[in-house]
């Protein structure tokens, strides 16, 4: 079965909502059917709650059989990593080892990677040396570098990647790959053509990912001529099938470096491999950021037809796009248009309007639109509630940005993976220091350690609400003492304003 660990090399970019991913394959078995519609599977996919355990799904299927195939599990694995639900597809792979089941090198890299992106790095290591010499294959050294690669570490990988030599497993450009990326990752984006060189040297051939990185470590650097040197070095290969996400990398970059003329170019390049929905959304993203609205609509019509429809993902883009170009009305429609078709409601579609609304400082409008659609849908999420507390922050009405993010905490069970903004926190904490009541504070602090870890500046909002009330704060100060926060410079001075 083919297994996939996506290394995001960009962040969200400024040219694209959903971003340009460098994604990297990484093949652990071999490649089989598709899911298929079992019990078994379906049984498995209705545990929803990350926190809720599969096992007993598993033990009650096995009940009066003798055994469930290990292609099923695998299939499983698969299908429960590609939708990131790691903790669930660990559950499976621990419960398909420790069952009798047949287990393969692909089996434990798999198992290692989940172990890493679940329990974390420490894990992974001591699973990976855990097993027999004889079971420690590529596959399972990979497995070991990739989780190196994601915690940035690189000594670790570097001193890997040494052995891996010694054993004779840089054979394929993979660990190559790796490093490359880990690299890019840590910024030290001059040391990636290098390693494409060196696996020149060592007569690996590169793919179309070792190209597609090295021309994003010139991109970075703003060398256009070597970028350009690199793909047509690619171009020169018949042996790699090009894709539109290489060209979107030379693309974006020429984009971001105001060189309009070349972008365009290359988006015109890019559009002709163009076949799926997620290059049509950077395509529509990047004509928006160049201000091109006819390309945009006109790759949105295409789009349509070649995809066949129109998915929230898409609509996401096409609203951001629509705002980014600052035309909200037509933004407006097309949020009515979603609402028509959705099979299922998604909060970040019309979350795009509403932060078109917010950044225009149109905060009552977005407020009454959220107030509107939680009418109808009856449950918001925390990220849309954080986005109108943030616009009227940003406008210094914190009193009504306080009462949005208490809306957000309030729901906050609708998306456990909301992670409020920082900044938006520290402007809270420091408004209800300076203007809010004692109990306002307490509930709000209280609320958050269910979000934030408890720190000195949730303490030092509390000081400030019960000097200015004239509450004592010897009961505040033993708090802080117990959970090891120590007393600055900004602590005395809050507490010698006691009267």
């Amino acid at each position: 079965m083919a297994s996939r660990a996506l290394i995001k090399i960009f962040n969200h970019s400024k040219t694209s909502l959903t971003g340009i991913r460098i994604i990297l394959a990484r093949t652990y078995w071999s490649t089989e059917n598709p899911v298929t519609r079992d019990d078994l599977y379906f049984r498995i996919n209705a545990v929803t709650d990350p926190h809720c355990s599969v096992t007993p799904v598993l033990q009650k299927w096995i009940e009066g059989r003798s055994h469930v195939k290990e292609s099923e599990l695998r299939r499983i694995i698969r299908s429960l990593r590609s939708r990131r639900r790691y903790s669930h597809a660990l559950e499976v792979s621990q419960w398909m080892s420790s069952n009798g089941s047949r287990f393969s090198s692909g089996d434990s890299a798999v198992q290692l990677d989940l172990i890493g992106r679940v329990h974390g790095l420490i894990s992974a290591k001591s699973f990976f040396y855990s097993l027999k010499e004889e079971d420690k294959s590529v596959q399972t050294y990979s497995a070991l570098l990739n989780c190196y690669v994601q915690e940035g570490l690189v000594d670790e990988a570097l001193s890997l990647v040494k052995k891996m030599k010694e054993m004779g497993f840089l054979t394929s450009p993979l660990p190559y790959n790796d490093i490359m990326c880990l690299y890019t990752k840590t910024g030290q984006h001059e040391k990636v053509p290098d390693v494409l060189s060196e696996m020149k040297r060592n007569g690996v051939s590169p793919d179309i990912f070792s190209y597609r990185v090295c021309m994003n470590s010139y991109g970075a650097r703003a060398d256009y001529n070597s970028m350009g040197k690199v793909l047509e070095e690619m171009n020169s290969r018949r042996d790699i099938k090009r894709d539109w996400l290489t060209y979107s990398v030379v693309a974006n970059y020429y984009i971001k470096g105001g060189l309009k003329e070349m972008g365009i170019y290359y988006l015109k390049e890019c559009e002709k491999l163009c076949k799926t929905a997620e290059g049509f959304n950077f395509l529509i993203s990047s004509y928006a950021t160049l201000g091109i609205k006819d390309e945009m609509e006109r790759l949105w019509a295409l789009q349509k037809v070649k995809c066949k429809k129109h998915v929230n993902r898409d609509y996401m883009t096409g609203l951001s796009s629509l705002v980014k170009l600052g035309e909200l009305e037509e933004a407006e429609s097309l949020l009515e248009e979603w609402e028509l078709s959705c099979t299922t409601f998604d909060f970040r579609v019309p979350n795009a309007l509403l932060i078109g609304y917010c950044q225009r400082g149109l905060v009552e409008k977005a407020e009454a639109k959220l107030q509107d659609i939680i009418k109808r849908r009856k449950t918001a999420n925390p990220s849309s509630w954080s986005i109108i507390a943030t616009g009227y922050a940003y406008n210094n009405n914190m009193e009504k940005a306080f009462e949005c993010f208490n809306e957000a905490l309030a729901v906050q069970a609708e998306n456990r993976d909301w992670k409020p903004k920082e900044s938006l926190i520290s402007s809270i904490l420091s408004w209800l220091g300076e203007n809010g009541e004692i109990e306002d504070a307490e509930a709000f602090v209280n609320s958050l350690k269910s979000k934030v870890p408890i720190n000195r500046e949730m303490y030092h909002a509390l000081l400030k609400a019960y000097v200015r009330n004239g509450r004592e704060v010897e009961g505040l100060l033993e708090s802080m003492k117990n959970d090891k926060i120590d007393e600055d410079e900004e602590t005395m001075k809050i507490i010698s304003l006691q009267k």
